[in-house]
Formats: C-alpha cells, structure tokens, sequence
C-alpha cells in the first residue's frame, strides 16, 4: 500500500510540479552554473547507499586547501529562497519514485555517520528514508540529535499509512509557515559525527 501511493502521489506531483522544476533548473544554471543537481550518497533502507538528488543552492567555493568554505558563505540568495520554500527538495521525488525513498521516512542522513548509530538509533534504517518525516513535523532543525534518532525510531515502531497522511498534511502547514526550518542548519548543530566524538570524549574525561 505504501509503495502504491509513493508511485501514485510521487508521479502525480513531479507532473504537476514539472513546470516549476524546469523554471528552477534554468534559474540555478544561470546563476550558479553547472551542475544543476546537487547528488551525494546518502544512507537508505537497511543502511544501503543510494544518490540522493537535490537543486543544488551553494557555490563550490573553496579555501587554501581545496576544502569547502562553511555552507554560511557557499549559500547563494538563490539557494536561499529555494530553500525557504523548500523547492531544492523536489528532485527527490525522482527517489521515490525510482525507490530509494519514501514520501515519508527519516530524513536520509550521510554515510559517514554510521558509526555512531546507538543499536536503538539504528532501527531508523528498516524503513525507507522519507522526503519529510516524524521529526521533521516535531521541530525539525530545532531539535538536537538525540531528539530526531529517537523520533525517527518512533516512527519506524508506530508507522502506518494513517500516520504517514497524517506527517504530510503536517509537513504542508509548516512549510507554508516556515516552522523549525533552518536556512544553514550547521549554524545551529554540529555534525552527528563530531557531536558525537566530543561526546566520547567528554566521557572518557579527556
């Protein structure tokens, strides 16, 4: 049933939404050039890797030694209004369709933080990641780490297609509203991987 309507409602908006994806593609190969889609490997159902795809809204701006300037400098007006209407997001729904994702699932995290899944956290990869989720209705980039994982295995132990209609109605009201939405959300938490080694390390004293 939830495969169906991922297809069905997947479909329906990439058609009903094409005419605004072609109007950004253009929009983004003016102003930041090639490539127009933002790809990198993600974490999916049963930790297996897959391209997620995304309009891409930062330069590739690098410092001395040839790495990433902070996302807060790379960010570009146009990536910025992208990403307040969330319109950067749309090519995901080629991954649903393909079926690397879900409409709804835990948001698909990077590949590098695997290592520092708990054993409970883990359970957020027997699903599908999803284009919105439990804890993107629940705060979204105002909650810590801690609180995400634990909502996204809330979800994974109470999923149900009511629940899953439920997130979206939800996700569509707080878009519209702008609620918990971060324009650079690493100004507002570390990374999982780092938070988590200082956490290591604080414990162990050092």
């Amino acid at each position: 049933m939830k495969r169906i309507f991922d297809i069905f409602v997947g479909l329906l908006l990439l058609i009903v939404s094409s005419p605004i994806m072609l109007g950004v593609a253009i929009v983004v190969r003016l102003k930041l050039g090639s490539p127009i889609l933002f790809k990198q490997q993600r974490v999916g159902y049963h930790e297996q890797t897959f391209t997620l795809l995304k309009f891409r809204t930062m330069t590739s701006a690098k410092d001395q030694n040839g790495e990433d300037l902070p996302d807060a400098i790379r960010l570009t007006k146009v990536g910025l209004f992208l990403r307040r209407l969330s319109m950067d997001e749309l090519p995901q729904l080629l991954n649903v369709v393909k079926g690397d994702m879900s409409l709804v699932g835990p948001r698909p995290l990077l590949v590098r933080y695997l290592p520092y899944y708990t054993l409970e956290e883990r359970k957020r990869h027997k699903v599908k990641p999803g284009i919105t989720g439990y804890a993107q209705v629940h705060g979204r980039n105002e909650l810590d780490w801690d609180s995400r994982l634990a909502l996204d295995v809330k979800y994974v132990e109470e999923r149900s297609f009511h629940l899953d209609l439920v997130i979206i109605i939800k996700t569509i009201t707080k878009t519209l509203k702008r609620e918990g939405i971060a324009d650079v959300p690493d100004q507002l938490m570390l990374d999982f991987d780092v938070e988590r080694r200082n956490k290591a390390k604080t414990l162990r004293g050092g």
